[in-house]
């Protein structure tokens, strides 16, 4: 298929999102159930992120290393993503998800024992294997499409993504309730940790994923393409390149942050409500994302993505008040939301259901690679440069994304024009 043909066919799908279809009771309760999981299962990742340097740092020195375990699990999130894939493409998304959960009670218990016998590279080791359910679990939001008709996929992710918030609310609350019920401190909390992979396990078991045998007679005659062939497509690489830059940017300055507030004089308790801001700012507009793509089009939702995070940089460039990083982080995760449900929903349309495992396995192991490199920069150059120019460095990186997609939509213009030149 040539480029322009290419062009032409994802025109016609964008037409397609904006047309009107209808959900039965099955197609909403599967995708309900899958909500709940997504919900149930970040919260264990919340719980995470809430405990792991506030354990560490009661028993090992060196508190320059107290996010080791956090880093390690983003390094997991590359290496499992695409056994991960392979596997679901194999053996069906449930028996997948389930291996994931699997893996969330096994890493766990590591991170749980590491810190109960106080050995730090047991933690760093129990977030390695937690990184294979963090892998599964960002598959979600790909499996929600299989769920639905074409023309709901946008409204699928956005709706399954929407689980964050109730996430972002569980995830902290457990972790405040449970980090001094058993010795040492946050031991109890990574006991939670294995309660919620066991829920997200059961709730699994209840949701009707399409037959293995459906998805391949799918794929009709044509045969799956090389992964260069399909990642070259226009609109593969930009929104690929979007993703990347909305996580990369995202976790860039949400995780330098906390040290910036609390460097300018303001409270911890000012950090902590910042991150909040900042979580439901990503997850709150999933309630209509979805919609708004189906009737406006993914590539000006990706625009307004994009400058909504440039609002957010100019917030944190004008000054240091605890106003300026509320906007600025709540900003950000708008933004993010915007600019990666959409990059998700385009990338959906790159592939054949029999490509599916290695094309999302790809655009998942980028993203999250950009995500780990730019959690494990953000401190160090936050202590080195300092919060202003993190965020006049993240200028540089918004306009990358907003090039791509300006790119694609060039091309996708040029591709509409083609037959009425002829």
């Amino acid at each position: 298929m040539t480029s322009q043909a290419a062009l032409a066919t994802y025109a016609s799908m964008e037409t397609t999102l904006k047309t009107k279809s209808h959900l039965d009771g099955a197609m909403k309760r599967n995708l309900f159930l899958l909500t709940v999981c997504q919900a149930i299962g970040q919260s264990a990742n919340t719980m995470m992120f809430t405990a792991t340097a506030l354990s560490v740092v009661t028993f090992f020195p060196n508190r320059s290393l107290a996010t080791l375990p956090v880093t390690m699990q983003h390094l997991g999130v590359m290496l499992w993503v695409f056994p991960a894939a392979l596997l679901m493409q194999r053996m069906g998304r449930r028996f997948g998800f389930r291996v994931g959960s699997v893996f969330g009670m096994t890493g766990a218990l590591t991170c749980g024992s590491g810190l109960y016998l106080m050995n730090f590279p047991l933690m760093c080791l129990g977030g390695l294997i937690l990184g294979y359910a963090v892998a599964s679990l960002q598959m979600y939001r790909f499996a929600a499409v299989e769920l639905v008709p074409a023309e709901y996929r946008a409204r699928a992710i956005s709706w399954v993504t929407a689980g964050g918030v109730v996430a972002g609310i569980i995830g902290p609350a457990v972790a405040d309730w449970s980090y001094d019920k058993l010795m040492p401190f946050y031991f109890g909390t990574y006991l939670s940790m294995i309660a919620v992979h066991i829920t997200v396990f059961t709730v699994m078991s209840f949701i009707k994923f399409p037959p293995m045998q459906a998805a391949a007679s799918s794929t009709g005659a044509e045969p799956a393409r090389p992964l260069w062939e399909i990642a070259s497509q226009p609109r593969y690489a930009a929104s690929v390149i979007a993703a990347m830059i909305a996580f990369g940017t995202m976790s860039f300055l949400m995780s330098a942050s906390p040290l910036a507030i609390v460097g300018c004089g303001l409270s911890h308790a000012e950090a902590h409500w910042v991150i909040f801001l900042h979580v439901m700012g990503m997850f709150v507009p999933s309630f209509f994302t979805g919609n708004l793509i189906s009737r406006f089009g993914v590539l000006n939702i990706m625009f307004l993505g994009a400058a909504i995070l440039l609002v957010g940089v100019a917030a944190a460039l004008m000054g240091l008040s605890e106003w300026n990083f509320r906007i600025s982080l709540m900003m950000n995760g708008v933004g993010w939301n915007f600019l990666f449900v959409g990059a998700t929903t385009l990338v959906t349309t790159c592939y054949r259901q029999s490509e599916r495992a290695k094309a999302q396995a790809l655009n998942d192991f980028l993203v999250f690679g950009t995500t780990a490199t730019a959690s494990f920069l953000a401190g160090f150059l936050q202590e080195r440069l300092g919060w202003l120019p993190l965020n006049q460095a993240s200028i540089g990186l918004i306009l990358v994304a907003v090039f791509a997609v300006a790119w694609l939509w060039l091309q996708q213009r040029q591709a509409a024009l083609a037959p009425k030149l002829a």
